[in-house]
């Protein structure tokens, strides 16, 4: 049962802070003052700015501030102190819940168990289909369709009986329906039933708006009084202000994975992830597939030859991939969408009965009230967000993909759990986006993490690299896949790894591996001869990591199969 929590006056102070010089002294100086009894709230948004705003009860001792700052090793200064009354939205009214969260995905979903946990009251808010983007429209219902394309194209029919109807020709509708009772399942057991555990997490639906005087209204009647809000709201597919774009209509990864029949032919607008998993998608299930990239490569934020042998094997899977376009104009020609682009050779028409959009994300934060309680975006309307997950509101936080953090769904949760943390204790919990182990689930996948070379080079780093088919690592030959390779990117003066890239069969189940070596690089100092002298199980794909290293220092085709 979710009760009305007691309140005690508050003020404001406002501190003069000399002696920071970086964005690790702020952090120190936030610690300081949150160790004090009393504080609620702390507004210090960069170490340049030399104040900070401190929210605490009537109780708090303003020296006690003060003292705590100098104790970290800073000076300070009491400026002003008022009654929180007249201080910004969301603190110049009486609470009765502790937190509310708006939006249901992985970083909603994230804060609210977290803040209940540390045993606040929450209110979680979902205008649409709780689970958000990756159980609903994007992790899951994608990796399934991505899951029946690779079964149909490699055995020339599928374990699941009833799912093609011809020997080249999916039934996509029963694909389709597949698709949508794992995402139903998935929903209900994940998400719905999970929430239903916790006796002081209630779910509203509703628009929510957050409004000047501290409320967050849904809808028209219902008023709540929040101590502290975490939006999480996500964000959708962004369509490009193309030409004829508003008159053709387009397909979007949503809607794409929702059709009711396979098109003969598509044309994809985009190169990166979700473009080429889609792409592949529908060409393997038997869509003809055009895929166009605005840049020169495909995958342009990875290494150039992880982008070429990614671009080879949809290539040979008969898929075209133009780079270098530039779109002029979309128009429909009878039952026809048409492409007009420049390419770079000529200006060029290109034919399909569908167009699939995947050129990024926009943010959900339209009608939210944002701008009316100070939360401030950047220029493509992304929350603005620091370590802390705390907006220019001191009392308003943001988690995942509606703020400016990666759009990764692991981030997305991680940072609703900070956001929660920080947003209803004394935690200064930051999050850490120093190494991010990414995927693409195209077959052969592609991950990364960490640095590339030029990356590497242009940090100033004494680069050195090494470059492995997987036509020598043993499970790639046993299992009669050896398509891709396996780079990794180094430090020559430290010994240090720097990046991992690897186009493989199963290169995100080997990422991690790398991942943690880089962490543990950074950390404790680990160099690339830890790796050298680590046991890896004989026959799996993650041993390709030990024997990239060996390849730093060695020819490992002179190598026996397991004598590493």
């Amino acid at each position: 049962m979710i009760e009305m929590n007691e309140i005690k006056p508050q003020r404001k102070y406002e501190l003069k802070i000399k002696g920071m010089t970086c964005d690790s002294c702020a952090h120190h100086v936030r610690a300081a003052l949150k160790s004090v009894d009393g504080v609620i709230e702390i507004r210090l948004k960069s170490w340049k700015d030399e104040e900070a705003e401190v929210i605490a009860s009537e109780s708090t001792r303003p020296e006690d501030l003060v003292e705590s700052v100098k104790k970290a090793g800073y000076q300070a200064e009491l400026k002003s102190e008022e009654s929180a009354e007249t201080t910004d939205a969301l603190f110049n009214t009486q609470p009765d819940i502790d937190v509310v969260v708006i939006g249901t995905g992985g970083a909603g979903v994230a804060a609210a168990i977290r803040a209940a946990e540390l045993g606040k009251n929450v209110i979680i808010i979902e205008r649409g289909v709780i689970g958000g983007t990756c159980v609903n429209i994007g992790c899951v219902p994608s990796k399934a369709l991505i899951h029946a394309a690779k079964a149909f194209h490699s055995a020339g029919n599928h374990p699941f009986k009833g799912i093609y109807t011809t020997a080249d020709r999916v039934d996509f509708s029963i694909v389709v329906g597949a698709k949508d009772s794992l995402v139903r399942n998935l929903r209900q057991e994940k998400y719905a039933d999970v929430l239903d555990t916790y006796d002081n997490i209630k779910i509203i639906q509703g628009w929510a708006r957050l409004r000047s005087d501290g409320t967050v209204a849904v809808g028209e009647d219902n008023v709540l009084r929040p101590a502290k809000v975490i939006i999480a709201t996500g964000a959708r597919p962004r369509i490009l202000d193309i030409k004829g774009v508003d008159k053709v209509g387009v397909l979007t990864s949503t809607t794409a994975m929702s059709l009711s029949k396979l098109p003969d032919s598509m044309i994809v607008i985009g190169g990166r992830a979700v473009a080429l998993e889609l792409g592949q998608t529908f060409a393997r299930l038997g869509t003809k597939v055009t895929i166009l990239q605005r840049s020169q490569s495909i995958l342009p934020d990875h290494d150039p030859e992880i982008a070429q042998a990614i671009q080879k094997y949809l290539e040979e899977e008969g898929i075209e991939i133009v780079t270098g376009v530039n779109i002029r104009s979309i128009r429909k020609n009878n039952e026809m969408r048409v492409v007009v682009a420049d390419t770079p050779h000529e200006e060029r028409e290109f034919k399909a009965q569908e167009i699939l959009m995947a050129t990024g994300r926009r943010p959900n934060t339209d009608d939210l009230g944002l701008e009316e309680v100070g939360v401030e975006l950047d220029e493509r309307g992304f929350i603005k967000v620091d370590s802390t997950m705390q907006t220019s509101n001191p009392a308003v936080y943001a988690a995942g993909d509606v703020t400016t953090l990666p759009k990764f769904v692991y981030v997305a949760a991680s940072s609703g759990g900070i956001a929660a943390e920080n947003a209803v204790g004394k935690s200064e919990r930051q999050i850490d986006l120093s190494v991010i182990p990414q995927v693409v689930f195209t077959d052969p996948q592609v991950s990364r993490v960490g640095m590339t070379e030029s990356e590497a080079r242009d940090a100033g780093f004494d680069v050195k690299t090494s470059v492995l088919p997987m036509k020598h690592v043993p499970r790639a030959i046993a299992a009669r896949d050896v398509r891709g390779l396996i780079k990794l990117v180094a430090d020559r003066r430290t010994n240090l790894l720097l990046g991992a890239h690897i186009v493989a069969a199963e290169a995100g189940e080997m990422i991690q591996a790398a991942t943690i070596g880089i962490i543990m690089g950074q950390k404790y100092g680990m160099q690339i001869t830890d790796f050298q002298e680590m046991l890896f199980p004989y026959l799996t794909w993650v041993e390709g990591i030990k024997l990239a290293v060996l390849s730093f220092d060695k020819d490992v085709s002179k190598l026996s199969c397991c004598a590493t």
